[in-house]
């Protein structure tokens, strides 16, 4: 039923002006859906209010709520007379109910509050429907999904990230909003967070890295206390762009958590000196964005001053990860062997800081859209490096959107990294053996099959020449049978 309503709201969204291409869909699907969601929402909260006989304050007053604009409904069926449509609707939403979220963000009591992020939403985006007509379809549409049980909203976080990677894949920055997921699944594993540890991701995106590990960590067995400390103490992003960081809480609301710990800023305007114990995080996963490039003062914040994005990132998360916390941190491969000043210092720093554990090596493609190759970076907090595992991914076929990387592909290594065992694909270097001026981190498997040699050049001569006498000889052959 929801695989339906989507592809109904994406045949409408084809027909709005002000909608041009799939950033455009995931965004103004996201508000519609962000206030559906918060009022099934506050109908639960003011159900539960009820029934234990307390008083019940709802976040959005009478005249804003869903069910009096977006769906007045009389004996269970649209209201026409009372629903809003075609320049009516627009001026409303673009007039008025934008303008009154908005101002949630002046009136809320804190930044982690649910009435702050509906403040900072609905100041981040705009509306960009041009007709009332269209709209009215999407909202009635949307008025039918629900979002009371986890079966229900799991099956919407599942088309709403199918949506997500197809923005990815669709516009130039495919890295920027969509890291694989069986990617991540592989980094949470490792990583291994628990119930009780704080997971954080500075870049965070679509939010993917903290969504995936809050199923890792959600069961059904979870006690009350367990249950709050998941969705209020455990998990923490920070973005910097508008549309990540609402795509990013609206992907958390639907995975189930009530109200999202991202936080709108440059993690790279947080001064690393500043970093206090309180600041920290027992895990962290992270995606950064590659390339870019800071402004000078930025990169004041940094002992390693670096136009590269990435490594501020890197250095950010070196800093905000707790001793004895766990990191998995994706970079481009060129940091392990790049020979300026910026990348040697950092590597250096990397090992004496931190253990650097676990590298895996990334196939070209794992990133659609990307042209860069990659690897992860496992490093715990609190001893310096002895020995690097590395792991070789090698799914057996090219990767690309129609032959994405898959969780079976990533079953050996999390299997051999848990006691770091050698394979054809894996093995094991030891830190005493690194350049002690360059430190050098590349990848070269010892354990692959030597290439075969060269062959000399007159050889392959002689070679073309034998088959181009052969081919000659088959073609007079044929002459003679005509």
């Amino acid at each position: 039923m929801y695989e339906n309503a989507f592809n109904g709201i994406e045949r409408d969204l084809r027909a709005e002006e002000g909608i041009s291409n799939e950033l455009d869909y995931v965004e103004q699907i996201s508000w519609v859906l962000f206030l559906k969601y918060l009022h099934d929402l506050e109908t639960e909260r003011q159900d539960r209010a009820e029934l234990s006989g307390e008083p019940y304050r709802p976040i959005i007053s009478s005249g804003f709520r869903w069910d009096r604009w977006a769906a007045p409904k009389q004996d269970g069926e649209l209201d026409l007379n009372a629903a809003l449509t075609g320049d009516d609707l627009i001026a409303f939403i673009d007039d008025k109910l934008f303008p009154y979220l908005g101002s949630f963000r002046q009136t809320a009591r804190s930044a982690r509050s649910i009435e702050y992020k509906i403040g900072e939403v609905f100041t981040e985006l705009r509306s960009k429907f041009r007709s009332g007509y269209i709209l009215r379809d999407v909202l009635e549409i949307v008025d039918g999904l629900s979002f009371n049980t986890q079966a229900q909203r799991y099956e919407l976080s599942e088309l709403y990230e199918t949506r997500i990677r197809r923005m990815g894949n669709a516009g130039r920055n495919g890295g920027e909003y969509y890291t694989p997921r069986p990617l991540i699944r592989a980094m949470v594993r490792v990583t291994a967070p628990r119930i009780g540890e704080t997971i954080y991701d500075g870049a965070a995106g679509s939010a993917g890295f903290l969504c995936e590990a809050y199923d890792y960590l959600r069961h059904d067995k979870l006690t009350a206390s367990e249950y709050e400390t998941l969705q209020s103490r455990t998990f923490f992003g920070q973005e910097k762009k508008s549309l990540a960081y609402i795509i990013g809480i609206m992907n958390m609301v639907l995975h189930g958590i009530e109200a999202p710990n991202i936080v709108h800023t440059n993690s790279l305007n947080e001064n690393l000196m500043d970093i206090q114990e309180r600041d920290r995080h027992d895990v962290i996963l992270a995606n950064p964005p590659f390339g870019g490039g800071e402004r000078k003062e930025v990169q004041q914040h940094f002992p390693i001053k670096t136009g590269e994005t990435a490594y501020l990132f890197l250095q950010h998360f070196m800093r905000k990860l707790r001793a004895g916390g766990r990191a998995a941190v994706v970079i481009k491969n060129t940091f392990l062997s790049n020979t300026d000043n910026a990348s040697v210092a950092l590597r250096k720093d990397l090992l004496e800081t931190c253990n650097l554990h676990t590298v895996l090596d990334c196939p070209q493609g794992t990133f659609q859209g990307a042209g860069v190759k990659t690897v992860v970076l496992f490093f715990d907090k609190g001893a310096p490096t002895r020995d690097i595992w590395y792991y070789q991914l090698d799914p057996g076929r090219s990767l690309g959107k129609t032959n994405p990387l898959n969780d079976d592909d990533l079953v050996e290594f999390v299997n051999l990294q848990r006691d770091r065992a050698d394979s054809p694909k894996s093995w094991t270097r030891s830190r005493d053996a690194l350049d002690e001026t360059t430190f050098d981190l590349s990848v070269k498997n010892p354990n692959a099959p030597e290439a075969a040699p060269l062959r000399d050049p007159e050889e392959i001569i002689d070679a073309m020449l034998a088959r181009d006498a052969e081919t000659a000889t088959i073609l007079e052959k044929i002459r003679g049978m005509l």
